[in-house]
């Protein structure tokens, strides 16, 4: 397995990103740390370093839909650890509402963070890494990913299934070049987006037991992955195999 020690995580200012962030300082790695949050970013990075003394924790403000300026902080962060070894892409929102409701505004707010702030951090990555000839890019996708699923779910699916079309396109032609692309597809997981559901939900996890599967899963670079991988690796055959109808208990 190759080491990985300057990792760039987008969405770090909370949630998943700021998980595995401090995951990933426990392990000893440098981390180039954005969000459009910058000053808890400049929290969470004082907290790090003065955990992990020898860990170097750089930050920056990004809104991943300004797509110019998701090529301008990657290429400072790569100045400033002086490469990129892997760069997850998680920023990311869950506020989507149903077809036809009059919320065309959240619906498209979604898709644009999604799937085209994802792309351009794919872009942008995926640059850095072809002058490099090696790197990983992590892309965290969602396990609602599989198929389309109703009310507030749609664009949010949606998003998630052409981002995680495109990591599969991205890894075909990168390959060659050194690069490794891997599908993250989490479940339920807590975080502040899933608190926002009053909902009482079984198949959450907490949020350090979804972190720890997350970077487990990504430190294996695998072209795909299911996390936690109970229940979610046999919940994805099912899913896939389930009529419409029962696509309702998830949304």
């Amino acid at each position: 397995m190759v080491l990985r020690q300057n990792i760039l995580i987008s969405g770090a200012s909370s949630g998943l990103g700021e998980g595995m962030a401090r995951e990933f300082a426990a392990r000893g790695r440098n981390l180039a740390l954005c969000a459009r949050r910058i000053e808890r970013l400049d929290e969470l990075a004082a907290e790090l370093r003065s955990a992990y003394p020898g860990i170097t924790v750089a930050t920056r403000a990004l809104d991943v839909t300004d797509h110019a300026q998701v090529f301008a902080v990657f290429g400072e962060f790569r100045t400033e650890l002086g490469s990129l070894d892997r760069v997850v892409v998680n920023a990311g929102l869950g506020k989507g509402q149903p077809v036809g409701s009059g919320r065309f505004d959240a619906n498209r707010q979604t898709l644009e963070t999604n799937l085209l702030g994802a792309v351009a951090q794919i872009e942008a990555a995926a640059g850095i890494f072809r002058e490099q000839r090696t790197g990983h890019l992590a892309v965290i996708s969602s396990f609602m990913a599989l198929r389309g699923f109703p009310r507030n779910l749609t664009a949010y699916s949606a998003s998630k299934a052409g981002i995680s079309a495109f990591a599969e396109d991205a890894r075909l032609e990168l390959s060659r070049h050194g690069i490794t692309v891997t599908d993250v597809r989490p479940g339920y997981i807590r975080s502040e987006m899933t608190d926002r559901s009053s909902a009482r939900n079984p198949l959450m996890v907490s949020a350090e037991t979804g972190v720890r599967a997350l970077v487990k899963a990504i430190e294996a670079e695998p072209k795909r992955a299911y996390v936690p991988a109970w229940p979610w690796v046999p919940l994805s055959v099912a899913v896939r195999l389930a009529p419409a109808r029962l696509l309702r208990r998830f949304a």
